[in-house]
């Protein structure tokens, strides 16, 4: 058995889905169901006994120390975060809410657990940290890219929130010996990605024949990592990794974002013809503090571990693409009008 937090989110449910299909062991899944987490993500495993779904808040102690001694998890995968940088510039309150002092709670929470094992249950035992590539900040042009090593950076609302909840991760590590892993990622792309990230925004208004909305000159550059990748680096780091290390996860994918945006344009056109996509790319005053490049160096997983992406960015493209033109319906429940009126608010005013 396993506890996963925010499983209900995309790269969380894309790991559930993948846990049950690949190594089968129970999950007992704990999610907040806030605007991108979604129950509908979880459609294939639903009436599934061997996942349990729990509403709830990682901040919540008496219900996650609750969750702990009831179900006696071997390992807590933690995925639960606010992680929209657009989201956290115009409303950072949440994101150390969550981000920060719930993952503190939730330290807490399984420290006490832990405290509780004996034998071979506490030597199994493992608290497993999904973070961003975004606290190590931004590189330029030139600049090798970023290791394990890097100096955290960051430069945002979101990423500073996220590299508060690595460093909390590591103290609980060093000072209280809590049996630690931390995964630092690099951009997801995928399958129930909620359609305020780029790839997803782009479909959605593609399809109804919207502006694609690129910011500044759309020349920032970031490594592109399919969200099925992703999910098997986390069992790979689950199962064989090093106490107390962090692993960098990328998809071996640089690219700028004018020219991901061209790409799925190419895609859309080949998939769903009749229109010419591209036309309707649309440049809107940059986001502030926009960081320039991010670069992932996944050579220690790849060495340690023996995990590398199967998928290349033009095929994990065009999964994610056939996804959602398959899976109309679950983009029409996720655009609710919350989100219609963030959209409008968040492009109407960069476009000014």
């Amino acid at each position: 058995m396993i506890l996963v937090t925010g499983g209900a989110g995309f790269i969380g449910a894309n790991f559930v889905l993948d846990w049950l299909a690949a190594a089968g062991e129970p999950v007992v899944n704990l999610d907040k169901l806030t605007y991108a987490g979604n129950l509908g993500n979880l459609a294939p495993v639903e009436g599934d006994r061997r996942h349990v779904f729990v509403r709830g808040d990682i901040g919540d102690a008496a219900l996650v120390e609750g969750l702990l001694v009831t179900h006696r998890p071997r390992a807590v995968v933690n995925f639960a975060a606010e992680s929209h940088v657009d989201r956290s510039i115009h409303g950072p309150a949440a994101f150390i809410d969550t981000n920060v002092a719930g993952t503190f709670r939730l330290l807490e929470s399984v420290r006490g657990y832990f405290g509780t094992l004996q034998g071979g249950e506490r030597e199994r035992f493992r608290f497993l940290h999904v973070s961003t590539d975004e606290v190590y900040g931004s590189l330029g042009p030139g600049d090798p890219a970023f290791s394990e090593t890097t100096g955290y950076a960051p430069n945002s609302p979101y990423s500073a929130s996220k590299a508060a909840s690595d460093h909390l991760v590591r103290a609980w590590h060093h000072t209280y010996g809590l049996p630690t892993l931390t995964t630092n990622c690099s951009n997801n792309y995928g399958p129930r990605q909620f359609p305020e990230k780029l790839i997803p925004l782009m479909i959605v208004n593609a399809l109804a024949g919207k502006p694609l909305p690129v910011y500044g000159d759309g020349a920032q550059v970031r490594d592109w990592l399919y969200v099925g990748d992703h999910c098997g680096a986390i069992r790979a780091v689950l199962e064989r990794g090093r106490v107390g290390e962090v692993y960098n996860v990328g998809g071996n994918a640089e690219m700028r974002n004018l020219d991901v945006v061209n790409a799925l344009c190419a895609t859309l056109a080949q998939l769903r013809p009749g229109r010419d996509y591209a036309a309707q790319i649309a440049f809107v005053r940059d986001r502030p503090g926009h960081d320039r490049r991010y670069a992932i160096d996944a050579t220690k997983i790849q060495r340690e571990l023996g995990w590398a992406p199967a998928e290349t960015f033009a095929t994990g493209l065009e999964r994610t693409v056939r996804w959602y033109l398959d899976n109309a319906q679950w983009l029409d429940n996720v655009q609710s009008g919350d989100y219609r009126r963030w959209i409008a608010e968040q492009y109407t005013e960069a476009a000014k």
